[in-house]
C-alpha cells in the first residue's frame, strides 16, 4: 500500500511539473496540447516521458524550447530520478534521440540543427508574446467586473492579490500575469503599478482602449496558431500510416488506415 501510495504522489507531481512547461509559440501547457504522448514512473522510481509534435518539420528551435523546458521540469522532481525523454515522429528525432542517449545536453543537440539563430532572442519575443496575452485577460477581467481604467490602472500587487474573478480565462491568467511581471521586472516595488507595458511603461488611463487592441492582436494570433497547432495533430494521429516509422506528406493530405493509439517505437 505504501508503495503504491508513492508511486500515485509521484506520478501527480510528474504531471503537475510537465504542466508548468508551455508550447512558447503559444504560451499553452504542453500537456493541454497533447504533445506529452506518456509520462510514466517506473517500478525503480525512473522517469519515462514520450514527447509527439503536431507536424514532421516543426521547428527544431521550437522543439528544443519545449524540450528544455521538459528537462528542466525533470530536474526539479522531488526524488531526482534518472529519467529518458524521446522525442518521435520529428525530422531530427533520431539527432536528438541518440544525442540524449549519448548523454549530451539539449543545447549540444540543437547547436548544429538551429543554425546560428539566437535562441536567446526568440526565447525573448515569446515570453514579451505571452506577457501580453496574459494580461490583456486580466485587464478585460477587470474591466467585465465594473472597475473604472483609472482604477485598473492604478492596481499594485496588494490589490491585484486581492482581486477575484469568475472561472474563466481572466482568472486562469491572474497567476500567470503575475509571474510573467515579476519575472521580466523582478526588482518591482509592492506600491508599483501593475500593468505596464512589455518595456516597463505606464499605461493612461485614456490610453488604455487603443492598448488593449494591440494586445488584442497578439491573442488573436496565439489563438489561431493554437487551433492550427491542435488540428494538425489531430489529423496527423488519427488516420495515419508510417513508412519506416516516419510520416510521409501523403499522410497529411488522405484519409487512411485505422487510428495509430501508441507512440512508435
Amino acid at each position: 500500500m505504501a508503495t503504491a501510495s508513492v508511486s500515485g504522489s509521484r506520478e501527480k507531481e510528474l504531471w503537475r511539473r510537465l504542466g508548468e512547461v508551455n508550447d512558447p509559440e503559444l504560451d499553452e501547457p504542453v500537456t493541454e496540447m497533447g504533445f506529452v504522448e506518456r509520462a510514466a514512473v517506473t517500478s525503480d522510481g525512473r522517469v519515462e516521458i514520450d514527447f509527439r509534435l503536431p507536424t514532421y518539420w516543426c521547428s527544431p528551435n521550437f522543439a528544443f524550447l519545449m524540450l528544455d523546458g521538459v528537462r528542466k521540469a525533470l530536474d526539479q522532481l522531488s526524488w531526482a530520478p534518472a529519467y529518458r525523454v524521446k522525442l518521435h515522429d520529428h525530422m531530427f528525432a533520431e539527432e536528438v534521440n541518440r544525442g540524449m542517449e549519448a548523454g549530451k545536453t539539449f543545447g549540444d543537440i540543437f547547436a548544429v540543427l538551429a543554425e546560428d539563430q539566437d535562441l536567446g532572442a526568440l526565447r525573448e519575443t515569446f515570453a514579451m508574446k505571452a506577457f501580453k496575452r496574459r494580461q490583456e485577460a486580466v485587464l478585460r477581467g477587470l474591466r467585465q467586473h465594473g472597475l473604472t481604467d483609472r482604477e485598473i490602472l492604478g492596481m499594485d500587487l496588494p490589490a491585484y492579490d486581492v482581486a477575484r474573478f469568475e472561472p474563466g480565462e481572466a482568472a486562469k491568467q491572474k497567476p500567470r500575469y503575475r509571474a510573467a511581471l515579476l519575472e521580466r521586472f523582478p526588482d518591482r516595488r509592492p506600491d508599483d503599478p501593475v500593468f505596464v507595458t512589455w518595456e516597463g511603461e505606464k499605461i493612461p488611463a485614456d490610453a488604455l482602449s487603443a492598448h488593449l487592441a494591440e494586445l488584442r492582436g497578439v491573442r488573436i494570433n496565439m489563438e489561431f496558431n493554437g487551433a492550427l497547432c491542435r488540428g494538425l495533430k489531430q489529423t496527423r494521429y488519427k488516420e495515419l500510416d508510417v513508412v519506416d516509422g516516419e510520416p510521409t506528406l501523403v499522410d497529411f493530405i488522405l484519409d487512411r488506415v485505422p487510428a495509430r493509439t501508441g507512440p512508435t517505437a
